[in-house]
């Protein structure tokens, strides 16, 4: 390991443990510390505020974390620009897709669709593009928050491969031509573990 990948995750572990003191025992406060710790540390994939607008940021810390000193981590979450809006109606699928399946009424339920949806759009293991530490974060991330979808998943199939087909099957499209994953070419890039 590099001193310089080091030096993030030594930095992210900081601004991680500055978040946690003053969350509210939410069941987001982790999940959304560890992603904020990240993308601030130069980790992970997230577009500036985590792929949500800045009043929604805002309000997302004032709710997680609302003593918490984050003004100086602000300059690390915003970026250099605004987000744009690339891939905006697959984007918008993807929260629509959560949505249905949240938890409550929570707000923290419709950032958390929204951070999501933002990090399908980057080219990693979806817990990795969100700046998660583990699988197993992303895992519990879904159940609590989207209960039902979450209850789909079955048998490891990766995260962001699982949310793209049920879109496709929700549109009706089904593009695999073998008559179950099991015997399917591409089973290991569907299913299996994240490295």
């Amino acid at each position: 390991m590099s001193a310089l990948a080091l030096d993030s995750e030594q930095d992210a572990g900081r601004i991680y443990a500055r978040l946690m003191v003053r969350a509210i025992g939410a069941g987001n406060d982790q999940a959304f510390a560890s992603m904020i710790a990240t993308r601030a540390a130069g980790g992970g994939a997230m577009p500036p505020w985590l792929g949500l607008d800045p009043a929604a940021f805002h309000c997302l810390m004032r709710h997680h974390f609302p003593a918490a000193p984050y003004r100086d981590l602000l300059r690390a979450i915003d970026g250099d620009a605004p987000t744009p809006e690339v891939r905006g109606d697959e984007r918008e699928e993807l929260v629509r897709l959560m949505l249905m399946h949240k938890a409550g009424d929570s707000p923290s339920e419709v950032w958390m669709a929204h951070v999501v949806a933002a990090g399908c759009l980057a080219s990693d293991h979806l817990w990795q593009d969100l700046g998660l530490w583990n699988r197993a974060d992303l895992s519990a991330l879904m159940r609590r928050n989207f209960p039902s979808l979450a209850g789909r998943h079955v048998n490891d199939m990766k995260w962001k491969r699982f949310l793209y087909k049920q879109l496709c099957e929700a549109e009706g499209i089904y593009t695999c031509r073998a008559p179950s994953c099991e015997v399917c070419t591409d089973y290991h890039a569907c299913f299996g573990p994240e490295h």
